[in-house]
């Protein structure tokens, strides 16, 4: 049969272009790829969209070393494999220019107007983040704005999405803890995002490609393993694709047939779930019929099921009961002829296309713009939006609403399906009970719920719903609301977070005073003054990082446990710290100096063995950054509140400080030792370069064994050609032990050079 229409052109693969393709032939692909579906034939935005941005990165390089604008240029591929309009390929090709280069938004909205340029900055990462936010804060106030961004305009999760493809694509260039990284905020964030959106197309690649990087051994050990017995596989589901195509057309049904191997991710989350190896998972491939109307759907379902076996509680009706994701099939697993279970996917072309691209589905190239959403299917599949929405609304805390999201993004989590009593389906998470279920309805149901009803019979509340149930909840006006216990039976976040919501606000008064109580209990413990800390300019501090209005909101959160009393003591001892530093001004420290200068040098006996010129009894430490040991020449360095560092005078922080920092250098020396014998060690660190070989390592620790020397820590890289650079950090009585020590090492076989780490 051939597919004359166009919601009957099946397959469009989202391109993947080879690595090293130049940008003028991806420009062409690209051009190619919108005039296919397009209507329009004036390109002259996406023209200029092109070369402003191949000016703007011209000179930067991607990791790989080619040029940056392949990046864009692939994205702005995939947006037109998914038949976006124009205005979000434009943003595609952008979507960088104002992170990475001297391009501003003004000017992308003075050229393109403020549409493409609402796109672009949804998509750019926030850059103004203070330092002292960790990666977990910066990764959540970049979610933030990302889905605020998309609840104005959807379009920008599909550039996210498109953007986070081609990364994942070229992730063997990065370094492998950033592979990881990036993996995994894939595998937590854009997959669910994606499956949530409907785009299959993305969702499995983004998963295969996660699981290469995450779990590497697991992914090649099941590439091997499915392309073992590939052509016997292969032969089975051809012989069935003819099979049903011949027995479609004996039943008039006009139809498409195709038949594949699951992807990687979904036979390893089928392994995790189900507690299996390989070789116990039997519907590793599906056969797809694609036919016209859903009455043929189930008219196909019918001949099937006479030609097979069907294996019972094993058949799905999706069309019926629609995916959250508005996912709409008829799924029916079956035992063939030599015993083999498959499964069969029945469904019409337009859901083939919702299926494979979701939301993207019915963007189909807007020419009036606007990224608004549509009411009805599309408004259905963004409920989980505007819930997102809800809680960056009530969340001040980034961890809490960090880990909210990932927990309800879950990849491997399930959805059971249960009615209300006006005959309503509601999805939840799979081990839900019928507090979620109330939640579910509306807030309120869920504060006043006293029992539940399933089937008509009075259950526990602690129940796991299951695929099917009916259910009706009991409320009472006189329900005092939630129980905390709650919070552990609950599994749906939204449950949790309304529940948590509920203690916010109905038990302020209480919190505020409980928090209050937890604060002074955590001083006293700590021994800490909290009085010295309890000031309105440290509170503010605590407020402003938190981000709350007024003190007594603190109070409360640390009351109901949305903050522990150890973060806000902290940063209030951190802002007392800084003010006490400040007061010690600099003027009154170089005073200090000259005062002491002026003064006849003592020599009394010093706990650290260095004598100060001018200085009794000062703190003393020893920088880290050079690591000074007895025989070493060494100066010394007054630090703001700290007393004096110890530098040795070849450290690089000592050559390169500045000349206004160099009237705090001041004379030092090691103390003569009264006795012969020194009993003191000291940390000292040097870098070993060599040729890497087996017995190596064992060689070196002899060397410090037979000394009686004793490693605190050790650190080895090994580069692509073999050359090792081993850093060693060791405790030692001084100089002319480590000349000895290094003699020593640079005899073992291998060893090319040794050096001092100076800084």
């Amino acid at each position: 049969m051939t597919n004359d229409h166009p919601e009957k052109q099946l397959e469009r693969e989202l391109e993947a272009p080879a690595s090293f393709t130049s940008p003028e032939i991806l420009y062409k692909d690209l051009i190619r790829s919108i005039h296919k579906y397009h209507p329009s034939d004036d390109i002259t935005m996406v023209e200029r969209a092109y070369q402003i941005a191949r000016d703007a990165h011209k000179d930067q390089k991607r990791k790989s070393g080619e040029p940056y604008i392949i990046h864009p240029l692939c994205v702005a591929i995939i947006l037109a494999d998914l038949e976006l309009d124009k205005e979000s390929i434009v943003a595609g090709i952008l979507h960088d220019v104002v992170e990475d280069t001297v391009m501003t938004l003004d000017e992308i909205t003075e050229v393109f107007g403020p549409e493409v340029a609402l796109l672009v900055d949804g998509v750019t990462k926030l850059t103004q983040l203070s330092w002292s936010m960790d990666k977990v804060e910066i990764q959540a106030e970049n979610l933030r704005k990302m889905f605020l961004a998309m609840a104005k305009d959807i379009r920008v999760i599909l550039i996210k999405l498109a953007d986070r493809l081609h990364n994942m694509r070229t992730l063997e260039f990065m370094k492998p803890e950033k592979q990881k990284e990036k993996a995994r905020e894939t595998m937590d964030i854009y997959a669910p995002i994606a499956h949530r959106l409907g785009i299959s197309k993305i969702k499995v690649e983004l998963d295969d490609l996660s699981l290469k990087y995450l779990k590497p051994e697991v992914y090649y050990d099941l590439a091997e393993k499915i392309s073992l017995n590939k052509e016997a596989r292969k032969a089975f589901v051809t012989d069935i694709v003819e099979e049903v195509r011949h027995h479609m057309a004996d039943a008039e049904i006009d139809s498409t047939v195709d038949g594949r191997v699951k992807h990687f991710f979904s036979i390893y989350k089928k392994m995790v779930k189900q507690d299996k190896t390989l070789d116990q998972i039997y519907d590793m491939f599906a056969v797809r019929i694609i036919v016209d109307s859903v009455k043929d759907c189930y008219g196909a379902l019918g001949v099937i099921h006479e030609l097979y076996k069907p294996i019972p509680g094993r058949f799905k009706d999706y069309i019926a009961m629609p995916k959250p994701n508005m996912y709409q099939s008829l799924h029916t697993t079956l035992i063939g002829s030599n015993g083999q279970p498959f499964e069969i996917q029945i469904r019409t072309y337009e859901m083939h296309r919702t299926a494979e691209y979701g939301i993207a589905a019915h963007w189909k190239y807007k020419e009036s713009g606007s990224g608004q959403v549509a009411a009805g299917d599309e408004e259905a599949k963004l409920s989980w939006l505007r819930q997102i929405l809800e809680w960056q609304r009530d969340m001040s805390d980034n961890k809490e609403f960090l880990s909210l999201i990932k927990s309800d993004l879950d990849l491997f989590s399930d959805n059971v399906y249960c009615f209300t009593p006006s005959g309503d389906v509601k999805a939840l998470p799979s081990g839900s009970t019928p507090i979620d279920f109330a939640y579910a309805i509306h807030s309120a149901v869920g504060n006043k719920m006293v029992g539940a009803r399933v089937n008509g019979k009075l259950v526990n509340i602690d129940y796991v719903i299951e695929n099917g149930d009916r259910i009706e909840i009991i409320t009472s006006q006189n329900s005092k609301g939630p129980s905390r216990d709650w919070l552990k039976l609950v599994k749906s976040t939204q449950a949790k977070n309304k529940i948590n919501q509920w203690f916010k606000t109905e038990l302020k008064e209480d919190n505020i005073v409980r928090g209050k109580d937890m604060i002074e209990r955590y001083c006293k413990a700590k021994g800490i003054h909290f009085p010295d800390l309890n000031k309105p300019e440290f509170m503010e501090k605590v407020m402003k990082r938190y981000a709350f209005k007024d003190w007594d909101s603190v109070l409360a959160s640390i009351g109901h446990g949305g903050l522990k009393e150890g973060q806000v003591i902290n940063k209030m001892l951190e802002a007392r710290n800084k003010k006490l530093k400040r007061e010690v001004t600099d003027a009154n420290i170089l005073d200090g100096i000259e005062e002491m200068t002026n003064k006849v040098p003592t020599a009394k006996k010093s706990k650290s063995g260095i004598v100060v010129r001018g200085i009794h009894d000062v703190a003393v430490r020893f920088s880290r950054c050079c690591s000074p040991v007895p025989g070493d020449e060494i100066v010394g360095f007054v630090t703001r509140g700290r007393g004096v560092s110890i530098h040795r005078t070849d450290c690089i922080n000592i050559i390169n400080l500045p000349e206004s920092e160099r009237v705090r250098l001041i004379d030092a020396e090691w103390q003569q030792r009264e006795s012969t014998e020194n009993k003191e060690r000291y940390s000292t660190e040097i870098q070993i370069y060599a040729n890497n070989r087996i017995g190596m390592f064992v060689d070196i620790s002899k060397v410090f064994t037979e000394r009686q020397i004793d490693i605190t820590s050790m650190n080895v890289r090994t580069s692509k050609q073999g050359k090792a650079t081993i850093i060693m950090t060791f405790d030692i009585h001084g100089k002319e032990e480590l000349t000895r020590l290094t003699d020593k090492l640079r005899q073992i076989e291998g060893v090319l050079d040794i050096e001092r780490t100076a800084g």
